[in-house]
């Protein structure tokens, strides 16, 4: 049977992590970079500051799979109990329940830390997210159309969210 565990980022993961987000720009409209991303841009996205935004690793079977976390939806402070949940995967993980899992464990430690809105964007290509999304109980409460250009194209993204 396999395991699936979280635990707190540490500064060692930041390069497979980062390996794995890469796949994501260099192949996918998933990530609106348009060129993979270095190891200090990376670290400045995973690493916050304020020990309420965290970043958890994902492992499955013991080998590291990828990583979920919550972040600030914008600066202001009326913000504060709003979070912006990113999940990303090993191209190979998808598809087996990791996300649905991620999901889980992110909302649980969001609401210790008092958070009471969480939030994601995606790009409207991404239909496995949205599905995943959908089916942990988010509901799509925005659609842009047509904000960001990627490969000769014209990308929307949509805002999912949840009370919890």
């Amino acid at each position: 049977m396999s395991t699936l565990t979280f635990k707190e980022l540490e500064e060692s993961d930041i390069p497979l992590l980062m390996d794995i987000y890469n796949y994501f720009v260099r192949h996918t409209t998933v990530s609106f970079h348009t060129e993979p991303v270095e190891i200090s841009e990376f670290t400045e996205s995973v690493i916050h500051p304020n020990p309420r935004y965290q970043t958890y690793v994902i492992t499955w079977d013991g080998s590291l799979q990828g990583y979920v976390q919550v972040m600030p939806h914008k600066k202001k402070q009326a913000y504060d109990t709003t979070g912006e949940v990113t999940i990303y995967l090993h191209p190979e993980c998808t598809g087996k329940g990791l996300g649905s899992a991620a999901i889980q464990y992110i909302e649980a430690v969001a609401k210790e830390r008092g958070f009471h809105t969480l939030i994601s964007t995606i790009c409207a290509d991404n239909k496995p997210s949205i599905h995943m999304f959908t089916k942990n109980g988010y509901t799509q409460c925005a659609h842009f159309r047509e904000v960001g250009f990627k490969w000769g194209q014209f990308l929307d993204i949509v805002t999912y969210q949840k009370i919890i």
